[in-house]
C-alpha cells in the first residue's frame, strides 16, 4: 500500500429535501456525487445508483442517510429489472423511474410486480404526455414535474391531466417563492428545489475491503457452503465484516433483535440477500489496495486473539455461552472501527445494532468481553502490569497462553491479509 492508501477512503453522497404542501420535510432524494463538489458527472446511471445504494445503506447507514424520512432513488431500466431493488426496505425507499426508460410491456409488468411487493413508484422529469404513459400511470404514486420545462399554462394543464389518476405531483426545480405558490395553487403536492435547499453533501469514511474476499464469500454462497465456512472467510476482512453488519441493520430484513455474531448476521440477512449485496459490492468496487491496511490487519489479529482466548475459557467451563468465541471475535474485529472510520465508537455501535454486552465491551471495556479487549490492548502496548491485573478475570487462561495466542493471531491476520492483497493486486479497471 502506498502512503496515500489508508484503512478507509472518503465517500460522498448528496441529498436534497422534498417537502409537502405545509413545507414539512417528508423525504430526501439521494444523489450520486464523485467528490466534494456539489455536481454530479454521471456517465453510467446504473453505476451511479449502485454507488448511492452502497454509500447510503452500507458505508453511512440508513439512519444517518435518511433519519425518519423516505429516500428517492433513481433507477434506469437495467436496475429496475434486476434484483438490487428487492434488497431495499419498502417503507423507506421510493423507486424513481428515470425519464430515459422506455415504457415497454416488460417495464409495466415489472412495475406491477414491485407495486404488489409494496414499493412506492415515481416517474422522474415528466415533461410530455405520451400514449404509453396510459399503461404506467395506474401503477405510479408520484409524478415529478420539472417546473422550468413548462410555462404556467402548460404546467397547469399537465397537472390537470395527470390528476386523472390517484397520484401526487412533485414539483421539482422550484427556485422561487412565486413558483412554489403557483404550484400549490394548481394542485401540486410535493416540492423540491433550490428555493428550499440545494443538495447537501454527506461524506464519511469507507472501510477498505478486499475484492478477493468479496469474490471468495460470493463463491462460497453460490456453492451453498456451510454458514460456518462463509463466516470463516468473512473473518479475513474486517472492512467487509463492518459492511455486512451495517447492511443487516439497514436492509429489508426485518431486524427484531440485536446481532451477536457474524454467523447470526449471515443467517438474518439470508443467502439470497447476501448474494445480491456481494454482487453489488463487486459492481461498485473502485479497485483494491495493493497491500492490506495495517489498521485492518491489527483489527483482524485482535479478533483472532480474543477468539483463541475465549476458546480456552470456554473449555474451562464457567457458564459461558455457546457462541462466546464468536462474540469475542466480533468485539476484537470491530474494536478499531472508530479509527478506521474517523467516527466515535458510540455512534458506530448504535448503528450496528450490536448486543448489549458487545456494546459494553467496545464503549466501556465492561464485563468479560470488555476485560478481554482491555487485556488485548495492554498486550499490544507491552503493559505487562496491566496484563497481570486483568488476567485473573480470564478464567482458565494462564500467562503462558498469551504469547502463543498472540503469535498465532498475528500470523493468521498477516497471512490472510497477504492472501487478500496479493490476490487482488492485478491491473485496475
Amino acid at each position: 500500500m502506498t502512503e496515500a492508501a489508508t484503512a478507509s477512503q472518503d465517500f460522498f453522497l448528496a441529498r436534497q429535501p422534498i417537502l409537502d404542501r405545509s413545507e414539512h420535510l417528508v423525504a430526501y432524494e439521494l444523489l450520486f456525487r464523485s467528490g466534494s463538489t456539489n455536481y454530479a458527472n454521471v456517465s453510467d446511471d446504473a453505476m451511479a445508483t449502485s454507488s448511492v445504494i452502497m454509500h447510503a445503506f452500507s458505508d453511512l447507514g440508513i439512519a444517518a442517510s435518511l433519519g425518519k424520512s423516505r429516500g428517492f432513488l433513481n433507477f434506469n431500466a437495467a436496475l429496475l429489472m434486476g434484483d438490487i431493488v428487492e434488497l431495499l426496505p419498502k417503507d423507506k425507499i421510493v423507486i424513481e423511474l428515470l425519464e430515459t426508460i422506455d415504457i415497454t410491456p416488460e417495464i409495466v409488468d415489472r412495475c406491477q410486480e414491485l407495486r404488489e411487493m409494496g414499493f412506492t413508484l415515481a416517474l422522474d422529469d415528466f415533461a410530455e404526455f405520451r400514449p404509453e404513459h396510459e399503461q404506467i400511470m395506474p401503477l405510479l404514486q408520484i409524478v415529478k414535474a420539472e417546473v422550468p420545462a413548462y410555462n404556467q399554462t402548460e404546467l397547469a394543464e399537465m397537472v390537470r391531466r395527470v390528476k386523472r389518476w390517484p397520484v401526487q405531483i412533485l414539483a421539482e426545480k422550484v427556485d422561487t417563492r412565486e413558483q412554489v405558490d403557483y404550484c400549490k395553487e394548481i394542485g401540486c403536492d410535493l416540492f423540491q428545489g433550490y428555493y428550499f435547499a440545494k443538495p447537501a453533501i454527506m461524506t464519511g469514511k469507507r472501510a477498505d475491503m478486499s475484492h478477493h474476499t468479496v469474490l471468495q464469500v460470493l463463491t462460497a454462497v453460490l456453492n451453498d457452503a456451510e454458514t460456518r465456512d462463509i463466516e470463516e472467510t468473512l473473518k479475513h476482512d474486517p472492512g467487509l465484516t463492518h459492511k455486512l453488519l451495517r447492511l443487516v441493520n439497514s436492509a429489508a430484513v426485518g431486524l427484531r433483535y440485536p446481532i451477536a455474531s457474524l454467523r447470526q448476521a449471515i443467517v438474518v440477512l439470508g443467502r439470497q440477500q447476501l448474494q445480491r449485496w456481494l454482487e453489488l459490492m463487486l459492481f461498485v468496487h473502485e479497485g483494491p489496495s495493493e497491500l492490506p491496511s495495517p489498521l485492518l490487519t491489527l483489527a483482524a489479529a485482535r479478533g483472532r486473539f480474543m477468539e483463541i482466548v475465549a476458546g480456552i475459557m470456554t473449555r474451562e467451563g464457567h457458564g459461558l455461552s455457546r457462541d462466546f468465541e464468536q462474540r469475542a471475535f466480533l468485539v476484537g474485529v470491530t474494536s478499531l472501527l472508530d479509527a478506521v472510520l474517523a467516527m466515535p465508537i458510540e455512534e458506530i455501535v448504535d448503528e450496528l445494532s450490536l448486543d448489549y454486552d458487545i456494546k459494553a465491551a467496545l464503549v466501556g471495556r465492561k464485563d468479560t468481553l470488555g476485560e478481554m479487549l482491555a487485556l488485548t490492548e495492554r498486550l499490544e502496548q507491552d503493559d505487562f502490569e496491566g496484563v497481570t491485573q486483568l488476567l485473573p478475570g480470564m478464567h482458565g487462561v494462564e500467562i503462558s497462553d498469551l504469547a502463543p495466542a498472540q503469535i498465532a493471531a498475528t500470523g493468521w491476520a498477516t497471512a490472510v491479509g497477504e492472501e487478500s492483497g496479493g490476490a487482488s493486486s492485478g491491473p485496475r479497471r
